[in-house]
């Protein structure tokens, strides 16, 4: 027996459960895959035997699709799994495929539309009524599921890499499974806002910022388990057999903390240069500037307190100095416009108006 920061447990590295338990967890996983790949694929076949081939869900979600699925498999299965028995590294390997490949392909896939699609007629009426009750509206709103998607992503991240959960899900098959399927389903959520569908997407600031406050907590998690000076995780989890419990912490820290940082860095650049490029496109060119007026006595296009400006550089054409002439500013009206505007606000100010020279006058 042997104590790591008060952990009493045998040395022996903990496997997923018992060799029947594990066949169990992949019969379980191999079915609720098939389901799901069948309900997509009836749903999807309904919209392109109505709309045609291609229409509502393109071909690339659905290839996307097919992307999350294989994830999932190659994770739960095969040699990363055979790593994760016997490593922390290798845990987090699986955790890393799960919450960079799994997720973001099942939120590119737009799940939702076919599923409904594929669902008994009984649950699509039930499914309609909770999105028209006050929690349904809520949700549907985009940025009440960005909140929701980040606080659950970050906080799915937080509690299973806590050492008693993480140790309960390498004990137990079921809650092993459990762990996995909430890293696919807060990934799905959190990727939806920005690779779902047009309606479940933010603006570009705000997925950015989203994806960057998602991306600092799981830095922060990658950073304590690689900066660590001594083992956090129970005896017989990191470093199995010969191996040193810190190093297996350590870059277990730093997978998490890497490639996480350069897919959502990624992403989040290429979503806010996507916005920058919508801007340029809806905008008209030139909106927010001056008139072009050629006509006009400062030059085309140039703001009276420009140095350059013909006007000169005083804030308004009163300068002196200025080309512009002293004075207010310009006044396009002609001359005689100009003597009858200012004969009458003469006599309004209570000065007799002097009358025109003309033939009646001497």
């Amino acid at each position: 027996m042997s104590t790591v920061n008060g952990w009493a447990g045998p040395v022996e590295p903990l496997a997923h459960g018992t060799v029947a338990g594990q066949a169990w967890t992949n019969l379980a996983l191999l079915g609720t895959l098939a389901m799901l790949g069948a309900g997509y694929g009836r749903g999807v076949h309904e919209l392109w035997s109505r709309r045609g081939v291609g229409a509502v869900v393109p071909r690339w979600r659905v290839a996307a699709f097919g992307l999350g699925v294989a994830a999932v498999l190659v994770a739960s299965t095969g040699p990363v799994h055979e790593r994760a028995e016997g490593s922390f590294t290798g845990h987090m390997a699986q955790h890393m495929i799960l919450l960079l490949v799994a997720g973001p392909g099942m939120a590119a896939a737009a799940l939702g539309l076919p599923l409904a699609l594929a669902g008994p007629r009984r649950l699509r009426r039930r499914w309609a009524r909770w999105r028209g009750t006050a929690a349904g509206t809520w949700l549907r709103r985009p940025g009440s599921l960005a909140v929701l998607a980040g606080t659950l992503h970050g906080g799915v991240i937080w509690i299973w890499h806590l050492p008693a959960p993480y140790r309960l899900a390498v004990q137990n098959d079921l809650v092993h499974m459990v762990e996995h399927a909430s890293f696919v389903v807060a990934a799905a959520l959190l990727w939806s806002t920005v690779l779902g569908a047009e309606r479940h997407r933010i603006p570009g600031p705000v997925a950015v910022l989203l994806l960057v406050a998602t991306m600092l907590a799981a830095s922060a998690l990658g950073a304590a388990l690689t900066l660590a000076s001594d083992p956090i995780y129970p005896a017989g989890i990191l470093g199995p057999g010969d191996g040193d419990p810190l190093a297996d912490q350590q870059l277990a820290g730093l997978l998490m903390w890497i490639p996480m940082d350069v897919a959502i860095l990624t992403a989040a650049s290429i979503v806010f240069l996507r916005w920058l490029s919508g801007l340029d496109r809806t905008s008209p060119r030139g909106l927010g500037l001056l008139p072009d007026d050629r006509t006009s006595p400062c030059g085309p296009g140039l703001l009276p307190d420009n140095p350059a400006s013909p006007c000169g550089p005083g804030p308004l054409p009163d300068n002196p100095a200025s080309p512009c002439g002293p004075g207010p500013l310009p006044d396009d009206r002609p001359a005689g416009s100009r003597r009858d505007a200012s004969a009458r606000v003469d006599h309004g100010a209570g000065s007799p108006a002097r009358p025109a020279a003309g033939k009646g006058t001497r």
